[in-house]
């Protein structure tokens, strides 16, 4: 019976589906299909606490969680036998989590994190009750680290909690990571915290022929990557991943759920581990590979469409971020591009052809930026 609420439903589906083609200007991969799993969505799973620990609660998916966990910690170079971690729900808890850790830890410390740094970071540093400074940013987004450098060394009685971006929001710049270690080295600073914001690239670089060192391998304490970015997921989700020895500082036994209270939240989505452990199991190693290499490309053949229109795209070393100036308030509204001052960009996920961004480009050329548009961005400037 085709009710007004089907009806209703019926609209907001198409809505969805229509606006899917012009989703270019957030990293969300829209190429997935978790069909096999619906039938899971008739049970209440919750995967209650620690996810290496038994819970009084049993409808829940903590083998799948544990899996693709180990799975990750392959990937990202953790030590064996010293790593822990969870499925969230998003980066920003896995970036809370790894700055607690680090609160926790160094006690007293002051958290750097650059102008780049995604926006949630100030209000978990508010959060948290936490001391933090703002460090400039290079023009690429990259972390200005002389400027890290004067204000620890200003602050160097205070233990550092390093904030470093694998991937701007904005840009996609890396910071670097075996840089800022060496400089803490230079200065005799020996007690520091260091988590790294993968939102994206965390399940791009270990994909590629040449990566960065920024993950577990070049030292790093935590870090936090999406899950329903370069992997796709229908539920917002991520992972948070920090040497055990770190977390067994601030892990708490809890008798009502028989389980180690470890996480930032106590009830933890069950159906999001699944969809996760189903993708890394279906895809595969070289099915991500070959996504990541499809990117790109993709990212390539954006910037030289778009510079042979007379577009100043560009894009940074291991990114799918591609950067333009600031377009008109019509090519944003359709394509979902979020601006910041001067600037704005695509990002080039899995459902990205080369067709759309020949439509994109199009629209850029036949809507150009007014000067009214420009002077919005010179204002937030």
């Amino acid at each position: 019976m085709n009710s007004p609420l089907n009806q209703e439903l019926d609209a907001l589906y198409d809505e969805l589906q229509a606006q899917c083609h012009s989703a270019v200007g957030y990293p969300c991969n829209h190429v997935f299909d978790y069909r096999p799993l619906y039938r899971f969505l008739d049970f209440s799973i919750n995967n209650l606490g620690d996810p290496f620990a038994t819970t009084n609660y049993r409808i829940n998916t903590l083998e799948m969680e544990r899996e693709v966990l180990t799975a990750m910690a392959k990937l990202w170079h953790a030590p064996e036998n010293n790593w822990w971690g969870y499925i969230t729900n998003g980066g920003t808890e896995g970036n809370m989590y790894g700055l607690y850790l680090g609160r926790e830890l160094m006690q007293g410390g002051i958290i750097y994190y650059s102008e780049d740094t995604h926006y949630s970071v100030s209000k978990i540093v508010h959060v948290l009750g936490a001391r933090a400074i703002m460090i400039r940013s290079q023009e690429n987004g990259e972390m200005d680290y002389e400027d890290l450098r004067e204000t620890i060394r200003i602050h160097r009685d205070t233990p550092p909690i390093i904030f470093a971006n694998v991937g701007t929001t904005m840009t996609g710049a890396i910071d670097d990571i075996p840089r800022i270690k060496k400089m803490l080295a230079d200065m005799a600073i020996h007690r520091y915290y260091i988590h790294a914001d993968a939102a994206l690239s965390g399940m791009m670089l270990p994909f590629m022929h040449t990566q960065p060192q920024w993950d577990f391998a070049a030292g790093v304490d935590s870090l936090s990557v999406s899950g329903h970015k370069f992997i796709g997921s229908p539920i917002p989700c991520g992972f948070a991943m920090a040497k055990k020895s770190h977390v067994d500082r601030i892990a708490r036994s809890v008798e009502y759920v028989g389980a180690m209270d470890t996480t930032i939240t106590g009830s933890r989505n069950g159906v999001t581990p699944l969809f996760l452990w189903y993708a890394w199991r279906s895809v595969g190693h070289e099915g991500f590979a070959k996504r990541v290499q499809g990117c790109l490309e993709m990212t390539e053949y954006a910037v030289e469409t778009m510079k042979k229109h007379g577009i100043a795209a560009w894009a940074n070393p291991y990114a799918n971020t591609v950067v333009f100036p600031r377009p008109s308030q019509r090519v944003m509204d359709k394509w979902q591009i979020a601006p910041y001052k001067s600037i704005a960009h695509i990002i080039c996920m899995p459902h990205i052809t080369k067709a759309i961004v020949d439509e994109l480009v199009a629209d850029m050329v036949e809507w150009p930026a007014e000067a009214a548009d420009q002077l919005k961005g010179d204002k937030a400037a």
